[in-house]
């Protein structure tokens, strides 16, 4: 156990058999360190001395002068009375050990001890400033004097690697055998990285640790250390902490019971075993029968004149959600209950409630809630209900339940009216189906609700023989009624081969519906499924016929829709044009019908009347074969290359499409393209 021993005006550091003996005198300026074991970090300490007060101040003024040091990450200041308050400010600044920089001037909260075990100093809150080798402080007094024994204590957690961090058993770090719990549990126990994995030395914790009876609240903090740090330093931070709170404030061990980081990794604190009810020093004078959990960092106001903070993270929450719901639920604390308990703080003592008063306490509470402090901040502090409602999900998994009669797509279920909510029962329990917040039927093990069109919220609710409660997932169920729409449906030509019994087209549609289409089929000519996104198909009919064609459009309710058409496919061939110029007669089987026209005059021309939709050219193409000029009703609208690398016959190449059927004439003129002036033609194909 640490001793402290006053001599004259000097400070001294002795190790004695792995423990220290050393002690600063109220006057003296000299540096003492403590070291802790390789890898587990050390404590430097320089006594504050007397300075010129400022003209404006009444009070007395310590401090030091800025000064190298020795390695350190985070700085606190202490003095030798943990009861006694210190009435003025404190100010530091320190130097990056990297940059050698100087930072601003942080301001430190001067606490009352309420949490330190028998003995002990008082302190300010530690400030994690990060890998630094200089120091400046300013303490102000608002009153005639100062606390005695006012020293600044520079913490250094070493640069050597913790063990690897793993999830804390039983008796992770303690050497003793655990009682285990009377009450089984009502939440799964989160991963929890033990005290060896943030390097904790188990030769400095000064007495063993006690035990209350149960655990009936757990008691949120923060560790008001700032929040420049990363995840990765975390535990460097708590092993800072720990190193602050026993070898600067005298503890027994770390006061936390467990600590989260901003990524919501969870730590075992104090020793005795992360399953035991240990007797924490977190919350003076309601230690007994709770627990303490602190997230690292500052939460006080983002405005707040001299500590700023920021937000928790949704991380850090979860992570005190977690921790609270397994710790609590190893008595059956419910965490979204209240609690009765004493105050244990004897009077004088800055308790925040007189000795032996009783308090009601919510089970999961602030620290501020059992002692004056604005501990844990009021951005976390704001933040307790959602961590109760989340502890409470975990400590009472959800109601599994499925939704039958309805369809599921994107998320959501689909009907036109009904939905059936099925469950596995439990026995004792009453279960009641919800709409949209209220209850809307009741079943044994499954419920049928009628829903109005529109967008419902429903959920199972169960309530248990000991007045617990229980809730499925929230279901979203839309009633639908309205029928999807097809619209926009035509018939286009397409680029392809032409034969007798196949014309190349696309038919083209827009399908909506009001809620969630999910297919769409064509029903004639021949039955096809599209994705309910799909608004073409490419396919083919015959010539010289009327085909009709329709369309079904499903929604996830299943209502359904439907668009149809019907058109004539008709063709001239190319010996039916009028034609000028110079054409030549070709037979072959691979021209349609068996015949064909090629030219090679330039201005030869041959044109096609027709009343129809649509209209598209049908050509033979080949490497050696040239470009024509086409024309619609006597207007020029651009020239066609029939080139092609490969040969090929009867190959509708270009098209055109009104709105309306209606007479219009085609017309082609031979550009006689230099060095292949030559093009072959097999007809018209139109549709109305």
């Amino acid at each position: 156990m640490l001793k402290r021993t006053v001599i004259g005006t000097t400070a001294a550091a002795v190790a004695v058999a792995g423990a220290v003996t050393w002690t600063v005198s109220t006057e003296s300026t000299a540096r003492t360190s403590a070291a802790v074991g390789p890898g587990h970090g050390r404590v430097h300490a320089r006594a504050l001395q007397d300075m010129p007060s400022a003209a404006s101040s009444k009070g007395r003024t310590a401090g030091l002068p800025a000064a190298a040091t020795e390695p350190f990450s985070l700085v606190g200041v202490t003095w030798n009375r943990p009861r006694e308050e210190l009435r003025g400010t404190v100010r530091l600044r320190t130097r990056d050990a990297r940059t050698g920089r100087w930072s601003g001037w942080h301001a430190l909260e001067p606490q009352l001890a309420d949490a330190p075990d028998e003995g002990g100093r008082g302190g300010t809150n530690g400030l994690w400033v990060g890998p630094s080798n200089g120091v400046e402080v300013r303490v102000a007094g608002q009153g005639r004097r100062l606390p005695d024994g006012l020293r600044v204590d520079l913490i250094d957690p070493d640069r050597a690697t913790p063990a690897k961090p793993r999830a804390a058993g039983p008796d992770a770090g303690t050497g003793m055998k655990l009682v285990a719990a009377t009450t089984p549990l009502t939440a799964p126990k989160p991963a929890i990285v033990a005290r060896s994995g943030w390097g904790a030395d188990e030769s400095l914790v000064r007495n063993p640790p006690t035990y209350d009876s149960s655990v009936k609240a757990a008691f949120v903090h923060h560790t008001d250390t700032g929040n420049s740090y990363t995840c990765a330093e975390s535990a460097a931070v708590i092993r800072s902490v720990f190193l602050y709170h026993v070898k600067s404030q005298g503890w027994d061990d770390i006061g936390y019971n467990f600590l989260v980081d901003k990524c919501g990794t969870i730590f075992e604190g104090r020793a005795g075993g992360a399953e035991r009810p240990v007797h924490g020093a977190h919350t003076y004078g309601f230690n007994t029968d709770t627990t303490g959990i602190a997230v690292l960092g500052t939460y006080t106001a983002a405005n707040d004149a001299t500590t700023p903070g920021v937000a928790p993270t949704k991380a850090s929450l979860d992570g005190v959600a977690k921790i609270a719901a397994w710790k609590l639920g190893l008595t059956g604390i419910d965490p979204t209950a209240k609690t009765t308990l004493t105050s244990a703080a004897p009077d004088g003592t800055g308790g925040k409630y007189p000795f032996g008063q009783e308090v009601v306490f919510n089970t999961i509470s602030g620290h501020r809630d059992g002692f004056a402090t604005a501990c844990p901040g009021v951005q976390l502090y704001n933040a307790l209900p959602s961590v109760r409602t989340a502890a409470k999900q975990i400590t009472v998994p959800a109601l599994a339940a499925t939704v039958t009669g309805a369809t599921a797509s994107g998320g959501r279920y689909y009907t036109k009216s009904t939905a059936t909510l099925n469950w596995t029962p439990s026995e004792g329990a009453t279960y009641t189906v919800a709409v949209d917040g209220k209850m809307a039927a009741t079943g044994a093990s499954s419920a049928t609700v009628t829903l109005a069109p529109g967008t419902h919220t429903v959920q199972v609710h169960a309530t248990f023989a000991d007045g617990t409660t229980s809730s499925s997932p929230a279901f979203t169920i839309v009633a639908d009624t309205t029928r999807p729409a097809v619209s926009s449906m035509n018939l286009v030509l397409r680029k392809g081969t032409v034969n007798s019994t196949a014309v190349p087209l696309s038919l083209v549609w827009k399908a909506t519906d009001n809620a969630a289409l999910t297919s769409v089929k064509a029903t004639s000519p021949s039955a096809k499924t599209f994705a309910p996104t799909t608004t073409s198909w490419a396919t083919s009919a015959k010539l010289s016929a009327t085909t009709p064609w329709s369309l079904t459009a499903t929604d996830a309710a299943g209502n359904t829709g439907t668009g149809a058409i019907s058109r004539y496919v008709g063709g001239i061939s190319e010996g039916a044009a009028r034609r000028t110029g110079t054409w030549k007669l070709t037979t072959t089987k691979s021209y349609y019908g068996g015949r064909g026209l090629y030219s090679g005059s330039k201005g030869a021309s041959a044109s096609w009347t027709f009343t129809g939709r649509a209209a598209g050219l049908i050509f033979k193409r080949a490497s050696y074969l040239g470009a024509v000029h086409v024309y619609v009703d006597g207007t020029k609208i651009g020239t066609l290359d029939t080139r092609s690398s490969t040969t090929a016959y009867r190959q509708l190449t270009w098209g055109r499409t009104w709105s309306t059927s209606g007479k219009h004439t085609i017309k082609i003129v031979v550009a006689g393209t230099p060095g292949r002036p030559k093009v072959g033609i097999d007809g018209l194909i139109y549709l109305r």
